[in-house]
């Protein structure tokens, strides 16, 4: 389609910050093109791993959407109680201050408004002295599993994910 750009993930240093929030009236009956991830880890160099619901064998993080009046961390605190029933003080929640873009899976860009192709992510972290029990969201997620930090990012289905995952367990990539 002309109308589609091309399916790259690089994107301009320049981009920093939330995309503006948009102002039209019909805003709200698409999801904002933003995210958060938490990647949970222990002071072991344990990362918790949890498997969606849909995609079948999609292994993430904790992720989700921003809502249009929510801030990232309040996305991220948010996330991490609806999908693993921790709760965590705003303090303990480590911004990273990094962001990735990347291309909107085609089968999902009906939730994003048209011309929306891609997905601003903010990344986040929680570290713990020790694992803890998860209680998940049966909606969203099946499985858990706690994994070191190589056995997680080879795990992790996103290419984002293993990022993240791999910069806190201070490695570049999985082999």
């Amino acid at each position: 389609m002309a109308d589609e750009p091309e399916t790259t993930d690089l994107e301009s240093p320049f981009e920093l910050g939330p995309a503006p929030v948009r102002a039209e009236p019909r805003a709200h009956a698409y999801k904002r093109p933003e995210s958060i991830l938490v990647a949970v880890g222990t002071r072991s160099g344990e990362f918790l791993m949890l498997r969606r619901t849909r995609p079948a064998g999609f292994w993430q993080s904790v992720t989700g959407g921003l809502g249009w009046e929510e801030s990232p961390r309040e996305a991220a605190l948010r996330e991490l109680r609806e999908e693993t029933g921790l709760r965590v003080a705003k303090g303990d929640l480590i911004d990273l201050h990094h962001t990735e873009r990347f291309t909107i899976r085609p089968a999902w860009r009906s939730r994003y408004a048209p011309g929306e192709y891609y997905n601003r992510e903010y990344w986040f972290a929680i570290i713990l002295p020790s694992r803890r029990s998860i209680r998940l969201n049966p909606r969203e997620h099946l499985e858990s599993r706690w994994l070191d930090a190589y056995r997680a990012a080879a795990l992790a289905t996103s290419w984002t994910n293993r990022d993240a995952i791999l910069r806190l367990a201070g490695w570049t990539r999985v082999a």
